[in-house]
């Protein structure tokens, strides 16, 4: 066992399933790589399917919203499934749904097989969701923050190496990053198979799921009505759409702007994830000190909006430094908002309820990632490149104070 002692009870020593965190770690640290993988090569795939070069940003930003859309209407209900029959099967699943999603994206052939790759992806998409459930059954309460920092300092590593790999993989061919993402997703399913330990009790287990339970819509009214989380997630919500808009026109922004290769958009994809690292491995342990999980998130929100600010400066000015250091202040927040808001919303519920909280934040975040990308794409094609980082900047600005306000009036 791994030992940790409670930083509110220093007398009283917390442990932690060894086996249990070591596969935790590996699924984010493979779901990182597996994900980022793909980034950098996915506009050179939809470009031989196009006749007008015009329209490929929005294709890109579509297929980025019909995964959304599918993760939005899935998340929920695995989410529920994994409270009633555990974490073990439904993350099994959910990982062979990717690894099948990739290899059919990566064989293309035709626009509709890409869109096809992206919904089986999506359908199966509530991986993430239930790898934070996962961490939040096998961690004390306290320490839960920290934990998943560290899950996101593991991710960023794998967010480090993807897009890099990704862009050195597509001198073989601009499908190869999509067949490397099926066999690590599916090494991961197996290694899952024979050593992932359940998380779950089962006397911490549902009874029984209702239909209601499954409906997404149903799903994200009453997650939206629990005490404490409505202005939580909405500040999240403005964030979140910033964030799919950006990442969605990322790739094409850095084609049209400064003619980028794809090793060059992984290469700066990778810097995303060392800042990832770097903020989790020094800066976070020092914040989570001194600050609240509401402070470091407001932090971290502040950093987004001065990175988006410097990424619209650099599509004025055709200035590619701009882009790099906006980039890092960016990773930075992002680093350090996600694990205070999965701290936030993980201690807000006790344990047979963490599968259906973290689906429903999923779903929210899918639901952003659905108007996000589409926004995006079409602000980006009618009102030019650095139009998205501005929506950024602005909604973010709108978010701060909502996610300050909620947070003292739910003390």
């Amino acid at each position: 066992m791994f030992k940790f002692r409670s930083r509110n009870e220093q007398s009283t020593e917390q442990t932690v399933d060894k086996k249990a965190l070591i596969f935790g770690l590996m699924s984010v640290f493979l779901c990182g790589i597996g994900f980022s993988i793909i980034t950098p090569v996915v506009p050179f795939l939809v470009q031989p399917y196009l006749s007008n070069p015009e329209d490929q940003a929005i294709v890109v930003t579509l297929l980025t919203s019909v995964y959304a859309l599918c993760v939005f209407f899935a998340a929920p209900g695995l989410g529920a499934l994994s409270d009633r029959y555990g974490r073990r099967p439904l993350l099994l699943v959910c990982l062979f749904g990717s690894a099948i999603g990739y290899f059919i994206f990566g064989i293309g052939g035709a626009l509709w097989v890409l869109f096809a790759g992206r919904i089986i992806e999506g359908i199966t998409g509530g991986s993430i969701s239930t790898i934070f459930a996962y961490f939040a059954d096998i961690t004390p309460r306290e320490q839960r923050t920290k934990f998943f920092g560290w899950a996101s300092a593991v991710a960023g590593v794998g967010a480090a190496i993807g897009p890099t790999l990704g862009g050195l993989l597509a001198k073989f061919g601009y499908s190869a990053p999509m067949y490397f993402g099926a066999i690590i997703t599916l090494l991961n399913v197996v290694y899952g198979f024979f050593f992932m330990p359940e998380s779950l009790a089962k006397n911490n287990r549902l009874k029984k799921i209702t239909f209601v339970r499954l409906n997404p819509f149903t799903q994200l009214v009453n997650v939206l009505s629990v005490k404490n989380l409505k202005r939580l997630l909405l500040s999240a919500f403005f964030l979140w759409i910033s964030n799919g808009s950006l990442q969605a026109v990322f790739s094409q922004f850095t084609i049209d702007t400064f003619h980028w290769e794809p090793a060059l958009i992984g290469l700066m994809f990778s810097i995303m994830g060392v800042q990832d690292i770097i903020s989790q491995g020094f800066i976070m342990p020092k914040l989570l000190i001194k600050l609240s999980d509401t402070h470091i998130a407001i932090i971290g929100m502040a950093s987004e909006m001065i990175g988006y600010s410097l990424i619209a400066l650099s599509a004025l000015l055709s200035f590619y430094p701009l882009l790099i250091a906006g980039m890092f202040i960016f990773g930075f927040g992002d680093s350090i908002f996600g694990p205070s808001f999965n701290g936030m919303l993980s201690k807000s519920v006790d344990s047979s309820e963490q599968g259906r909280i973290q689906g429903g934040s999923q779903s929210i975040q899918a639901l952003a990632r659905i108007t996000g990308p589409v926004i995006g794409g079409q602000i980006y094609v009618s009102l030019g490149h650095a139009a998205p980082a501005f929506m950024g900047m602005i909604l973010i600005a709108a978010a701060i104070p909502v996610l300050y306000k909620g947070a003292h009036v739910n003390m």
